[in-house]
């Protein structure tokens, strides 16, 4: 509730696992062809879906404060409160802190990366178990156009 506000929680959490809502993005939890209740969602569901729907922001600012070392001291759950990412980052090589790039470096970081491999196979592609299904079919996509089933 401190994440989203009162109305915005209970506005989503009535959502999770509905027919014409969405489906929980941590966990498996049965979705009914019939009568569904009012909560069909665990904890660990409305956990993740207060993480997701912060409205906290991680500025580049954040990144100039805490050095790579600080960062690796703090508990997932400290690191999850300080909220979502507002720029795409890159560690550098000897670097002691992220710093944010463009989107347009960013992915050309990435494609340099994946260009220099000396076969698609030499690439290992992972997502989320909480992806959407769509978002996982378009990433396996995106892999395969790339040559791997890695």
């Amino acid at each position: 509730m401190r994440e989203m506000g009162v109305a915005r929680s209970a506005k989503t959490l009535l959502k999770v696992n509905q027919k014409n809502g969405f489906d929980c993005q941590s966990c498996a939890w049965p979705s009914p062809d019939h009568e569904r209740q009012v909560a069909e969602f665990c904890e660990n569901g409305a956990k993740a879906i207060a993480d997701e729907g912060t409205t906290k922001r991680v500025t580049s600012q954040f990144f100039r404060e805490h050095s790579l070392a600080d960062l690796w001291r703090q508990s997932d759950f400290w690191l999850g409160q300080q909220g979502r990412l507002t720029h795409p980052m890159v560690k550098r090589p000897h670097a002691t802190h992220y710093e944010p790039i463009t989107w347009d470096d960013a992915f050309r970081l990435i494609a340099n990366e994946l260009n220099s491999l000396a076969t698609p196979d030499a690439a290992s592609f992972y997502t989320s178990g909480r992806t959407s299904n769509e978002a996982a079919f378009l990433y396996q996509l995106f892999v395969r156009q790339f040559g791997t089933n890695n």
